[in-house]
């Protein structure tokens, strides 16, 4: 996917966020995060979009704290995350391509981190809000939703504080069954997960599905698809994979 359909993408999740958010009110449960109500949802979701904003606008060359949210409520909680989400998007829109700032995993730019980061972070949390809504959630494109497959394999999880680690070394395939060639190999050891695209040798458990499924399934929305081969390595990452 290119860099401006990450920023279309972002830009629309943000406003379907905020009307599931909104028709569920704000102290409706979210049940694909059990410990948060849909007032915690735009507080969270709220603050990083600002603090990916600082980055990118002030051009902020080292990490530092997202921050509190302010003690708002209701129609006023709505509206500080509907204008925090503008001011991501305008400032990722008006960013120069080669702005340089802090970034947290390997992307071609920062701006191209922050913008593709920003797009999956918001609409993982549009399904939350969507969960919280009730109802039949909003599609999430095959194309998407793999590229979220790749960057949670092969960024998030390869970090050192990546917790999803075996004392006996296993293997995971995942295997997007909608999108051509969307297959990935993670070795789980003692050291954080190393993921390498396409099949790379046997497995002893395969996760298979539709993109956006198994994209879901890995930031531990939904279950799995399907699961094959040994369903104690499946059961690993969902134990251990929370970021």
């Amino acid at each position: 996917m290119e860099t401006a359909e990450f920023l279309e993408t972002l830009d629309r999740e943000g406003g379907l966020l905020a009307v599931a958010a909104e028709r569920a009110g704000t102290g409706a449960k979210v049940p694909t995060c059990p410990d948060w109500t849909v007032r915690d949802l735009l507080r969270h979701t709220g603050v990083v979009h600002r603090w990916a904003a600082g980055f990118v606008g002030e051009g902020q060359a080292s990490p530092r704290p997202m921050g509190e949210p302010p003690e708002l409520d209701g129609t006023e909680l709505l509206a500080w995350f509907r204008a925090g989400h503008r001011r991501l998007v305008d400032t990722l829109a008006a960013a120069p391509s080669d702005v340089e700032c802090w970034q947290f995993l390997p992307a071609p730019s920062p701006l191209a981190f922050w913008i593709r980061r920003q797009a999956h972070e918001t609409t993982v949390h549009r399904i939350d809000a969507e969960a919280a809504r009730g109802g039949t959630p909003g599609e999430i494109a095959p194309e998407f939703g793999a590229d979220g497959v790749d960057e949670l394999l092969t960024g998030f999880h390869a970090r050192a504080r990546s917790r999803v680690r075996s004392e006996r070394p296993r293997v995971l395939r995942v295997r997007a069954t909608d999108v051509d060639g969307a297959v990935w190999t993670v070795r789980l050891t003692a050291e954080p997960p190393v993921t390498v695209r396409g099949d790379s040798g046997a497995a002893d458990c395969e996760v298979a599905g539709a993109a956006a499924q198994l994209y879901l399934s890995l930031w531990n929305r939904l279950p799995f698809p399907g699961v094959t081969g040994d369903a104690s390595v499946a059961a690993l990452w969902r134990e251990k994979s929370a970021v």
